[in-house]
């Protein structure tokens, strides 16, 4: 990939409209959840994205399509599309997905590390998931912004551009209409104004491309499984135990060498890691992000009403 030095020839919001609104794409989740008693039910989602390469890969954010079973894209035209899932990575919130299409128009990247507080920014998405195409115009308001979200420390650029929910996965341009970040609505309340963030595109723009050419970022550990959270049921075993957790992370499937070899099963229950109480999976991934592939780490699993401590070694992500 390439990222383009600004040009200096400011362009009006008009034109970086015209320029890159073509670019940014609206998304639609279906996903299957399970309540407390395991029935399940069909959940919706929505975002945005950006068109990356012109034979339709797109880059969004972890979050927005995380547990998907089904993402369906809206281009800038209205034409409809299935779009297949590339790869995604829960530590910058950057997901890649797919559409067969030809003749797109993608964004041209920009340099992120030449920002200066007070640039022009403009936002393109998809807010409150039914308003495609939406256009909001500030400035950079901040460069290097860390916070905390699903557990997760990111280094953000902050915007005083009206950012809202469904605007997650869009994009924010400069000057030269160039994407210069890949927009985080999740951050965000309602009752907060003129605070928006974005992943700098230096990094968003290395994460995709890794994900386009191995499907995963290299370095990362992984426990080699998935989870699930269900509400409530956890405050019997946090009394039981003496915490007070409320939401209890079960485990949904085991796929990793080291998981299976270490004697995990679906449907486990993780009360701690490594002596830490997990009260949500936000508490789990932010364990280990903490860690490096090689790691030996500790889960208290509750199995059929018992307790069992399960040591194993960290996998490297995408690598299992």
């Amino acid at each position: 990939y390439t990222l383009e030095d600004a040009t200096n020839a400011a362009m009006s919001v008009q034109e970086i409209t015209d320029a890159a609104k073509p670019s940014v794409v609206e998304i639609k989740t279906e996903s299957v959840s399970s309540d407390v008693w395991m029935q399940q039910y069909v959940t919706e989602g929505a975002g945005s994205g950006v068109i990356v390469t012109n034979d339709g890969y797109i880059v969004t954010n972890n979050h927005v399509i995380e547990g998907a079973g089904k993402i369906m894209v809206t281009l800038s035209d209205g034409s409809e599309y299935d779009a297949k899932l590339i790869g995604t990575d829960s530590m910058t919130d950057v997901a890649v997905i797919k559409i067969a299409a030809k003749g797109l128009t993608p964004a041209t990247y920009g340099n992120s590390d030449q920002l200066a507080v007070g640039d022009l920014a403009v936002a393109i998405g998809n807010p409150l998931g039914e308003l495609g195409g939406t256009v909001t115009a500030g400035i950079i308001s901040a460069l290097d912004r860390e916070l905390v979200i699903d557990g997760q420390t990111m280094t953000l650029l902050q915007t005083d551009s009206s950012i809202n929910p469904g605007n997650s996965g869009g994009g924010l341009f400069n000057d030269d209409g160039q994407l210069i970040g890949i927009v985080v609505a999740k951050s965000s309340g309602s009752d907060v104004e003129g605070l928006g963030f974005a992943i700098p595109i230096n990094t968003a723009a290395d994460v995709a491309q890794q994900l386009m050419d191995g499907g995963y970022v290299k370095g990362q550990p992984s426990t080699g499984m998935t989870y699930t959270e269900s509400g409530g049921s956890a405050d019997d075993f946090g009394m039981f135990f003496g915490g007070s957790s409320s939401v209890s992370v079960y485990i949904y499937s085991v796929d990793g060498k080291n998981a299976k070899k270490a004697g995990f099963k679906s449907g486990d229950l993780v009360y701690a890691v490594d002596g830490e109480v997990i009260g949500s999976f936000d508490d789990l991934s932010a364990i280990i992000s903490k860690h490096k592939v090689g790691d030996k780490i500790t889960y208290t699993i509750v199995r059929d009403g018992y307790t069992k401590d399960i040591s194993f070694e960290l996998e490297e992500k995408g690598a299992q």
